[in-house]
């Protein structure tokens, strides 16, 4: 394998470009020093821009060498890890043999998926693409979990379903999570249902009316972001009406 393809190369080169002070400010973006989520993250405060850059010089990373960089204790490691692999599954001449590589070692490596942005940058575009043409059970084994990643995957993981007018499972696991008791899972089924929308506008309404009085009012607001302002001051009555 070539060196400039293996785990040890790219950390180098990560290193190279990180900055202390961008290090304090991821920090605090992903409020790692909270312990709400990130516990234990190190950040060397590499611009994620930068890595996406460096992560499309290595599409040809071995599984091995992706799973080393999913062990390191370092933020931008792993993210470099899961952007490869999203990169490289956005192409259509992807072998389909990789492309199964790359789904099975996010599912069997979802422990080191510890924070949001690595949950969208797996999970957003190579979940569903790969789960495209197959059963989607693991969306719903994740959707039920006790872990929030692993909740979040089951939801953002219907993005590319979405895009191709495939919107059975969103709605699914949108009802699985409309009363999730946490933040990110808010957001996430309310980013997913607003691009659900954009698909089929009478669906969203339809869930609208069945949840919008009793969902958390984050998810709500994100689900009607795109809803003209008539639509919009109806459901979040709703929502006051019932609190």
């Amino acid at each position: 394998m070539p060196k400039e393809s293996s785990a040890a190369a790219f950390t180098e080169k990560l290193q190279a470009i990180a900055s202390p002070e961008e290090a304090l400010k991821m920090q605090r973006y992903f409020k790692t020093e909270t312990g709400q989520y990130g516990a234990g993250d190190q950040f060397i405060g590499v611009r994620m821009g930068n890595l996406f850059n460096l992560a499309k010089e290595h599409f040809d990373m071995s599984i091995s060498e992706l799973e080393q960089l999913l062990d390191s204790p370092i933020h931008e490691v792993r993210a470099g890890a899961v952007s490869i692999m999203d990169k490289a599954s956005r192409s259509k001449k992807l072998p389909a043999n990789r492309r199964k590589e790359f789904f099975d070692l996010y599912v069997r490596r979802h422990d080191r998926i510890n924070n949001w942005d690595l949950v969208d940058l797996g999970a957003l575009h190579m979940v569903g693409m790969y789960l495209f043409d197959k059963p989607r059970d693991i969306l719903y084994q994740w959707a039920k979990s006790d872990n929030l990643w692993q909740r979040r995957s089951a939801i953002v993981g219907t993005a590319y379903l979405i895009r191709q007018n495939d919107l059975d499972d969103t709605f699914k696991i949108a009802e699985i999570l409309v009363h999730d008791t946490h933040d990110l899972i808010h957001k996430g089924v309310g980013w997913m249902l607003r691009f659900a929308g954009d698909k089929d506008h009478k669906r969203l309404l339809a869930f609208l009316d069945r949840y919008a009085a009793t969902m958390p009012r984050t998810l709500l607001r994100y689900s009607i972001e795109k809803l003209e302002k008539p639509e919009r001051e109806y459901y979040m009555g709703l929502k006051k009406a019932q609190s």
